[in-house]
């Protein structure tokens, strides 16, 4: 279902991102640290008081995307040990599921054959953990070890599917330093990035003894299909395309590489510079051209035939576009996949602009009607969007993993710690004032060489 690739940046400054994937470390001396995380038994952390029981409904946004994401956050604090940091977690934990009820429930299967919550009011798991060494000993390296991240999460032993993964699982892991990791694996069908965040931080804020700045909007049934429903749009971004380069048979034969590519300011204006330098556009944006570049890039490396069709998809956040916009707060997936198709042959013969155009559109192309209609085209079909000779683009750079706080300070370190997919491209803002952009993807070996080669320019 998701890889279990991550990476560590060096904790050299507060603010900074997870930039890249957490794994085993190297030491100042040179040598590799192994990771040694002891774990107690899990334990359910249910709600504080008494919550609502039943069946909550999710939208259909909800049933697309029904991932495990996992995401760290690296706390230290010069005038604070962690001494407290399990309780504190643990009891804001449970105040926060008070009003985050859904989260202490199980995923079922409704007898319309979709995802729902069984609110049972069971609680979130959460695991305390200790590590042999201290968080700066966790080292800047490039290769990944899937082994490491493990450590920093909580997998439940013996979960084959996503039922019997509770939607909330937490682990505090406290390092020999003073500092600790939070590691978290939810649900994507339980929200999108933004509601995640505001998740987070209202646990955060509850930890330290404040009001919720944004109380949760719960009722998702306000995205709930049209009666009868009523498909006015062509979905693309379900299409099931022919893998006509076999480029499955790569990732099959060789090794997988991880690699994070850094675009900091300067290097962002010339790639619009260089976007718009043939006099098609008279404007674009940092996503639209960053996008349309790393499209090209990876198709190229790839090594897809000119008559191979390839597709764009990338979330948009429908929020502010819905009629009425949706509710402040709302708890649940307000985006929508939106897609751009062409091929392999038109996006690299013919000049950047033209893609960075395909990706313009594929964005304006997202209203209300749109979004309404791709949630009664799932309501029809059940269909799944289609990764085969896709590139599905994850934008997580304007989203506030930085801004956390439980008592100690804003995280050292945080963002998302694995690719969910092969097909997915990660942006994650970088820099004290978070205005460049790293790009984290996974490609086969060979493809990977290219793709580097392609970076500089």
């Amino acid at each position: 279902m998701h890889t279990s690739v991550a990476h560590p940046a060096a904790l050299r400054s507060s603010h900074r991102l997870l930039n890249l994937i957490l794994m085993a470390a190297t030491v100042n001396n040179g040598a590799t640290l192994e990771l040694s995380v002891e774990k107690q038994e899990a334990i359910l952390v249910p709600p504080a008081e008494e919550t609502e029981k039943g069946l909550y409904y999710l939208s259909n946004l909800d049933q697309n995307i029904a991932v495990i994401v996992r995401t760290i956050y690296c706390f230290k604090s010069d005038s604070k040990g962690n001494e407290e940091a399990f309780e504190v977690i643990k009891n804001g934990l449970s105040k926060v599921l008070v009003h985050y009820y859904p989260l202490s429930g199980r995923l079922t299967i409704s007898p319309e054959g979709k995802l729902i919550v069984n609110c049972t009011g069971e609680g979130a798991v959460l695991v305390e953990a200790e590590a042999n060494c201290a968080i700066e000993e966790i080292g800047d390296i490039t290769k990944p070890d899937p082994v490491t991240l493990g450590k920093l999460v909580y997998d439940i032993p013996g979960a084959s599917n996503i039922l019997e993964i509770p939607p909330v699982v937490a682990q505090v892991t406290r390092f020999k330093c003073g500092g600790f990791v939070l590691g978290l694996c939810v649900n994507h069908c339980m929200f999108d990035g933004i509601a995640a965040m505001e998740f987070v931080n209202s646990w955060g804020e509850i930890a330290r003894g404040l009001t919720l700045k944004v109380p949760p909007f719960l009722d998702r049934t306000i995205l709930r299909a049209r009666n009868p429903p009523k498909v006015e749009f062509t979905h693309h971004e379900f299409d099931q395309i022919e893998d006509v380069s076999n480029t499955g048979k790569l990732y099959v034969d060789e090794v997988m590489h991880y690699r994070l590519f850094c675009f900091d300011p300067e290097k962002l204006e010339q790639l619009k510079k260089k976007a718009m330098e043939d006099g098609a556009l008279d404007r674009c944006t940092t996503f639209e051209a960053l996008s349309a570049f790393v499209w090209r890039a990876r198709t190229k490396a790839l090594k897809m035939k000119p008559d191979q069709q390839t597709k764009l998809l990338f979330a948009v956040d429908g929020r502010s576009r819905f009629e009425p916009p949706l509710p402040e707060g709302y708890f649940g997936n307000g985006i929508v996949l939106t897609n751009s198709l062409c091929s392999a042959g038109d996006l690299l013969e013919r000049p950047l602009s033209f893609a960075v155009r395909k990706v313009h559109y594929a964005n304006e192309m997202v209203t209300d009607s749109y979004m309404r209609s791709a949630i009664d085209y799932f309501e029809t079909t059940r269909a799944r969007p289609s990764l085969a000779a896709t590139l599905l683009i994850t934008n997580w750079s304007w989203l506030s993993f930085h801004t956390t706080d439980f008592g100690w300070g804003e995280p050292v370190l945080s963002g998302p710690v694995a690719l969910p997919e092969k097909e997915v491209i990660l942006f994650l803002s970088h820099g004290k004032e978070r205005k460049s952009i790293n790009v984290l993807l996974g490609l086969p070996e060979s493809a990977m060489n290219i793709f580097e080669q392609l970076m500089n320019f």
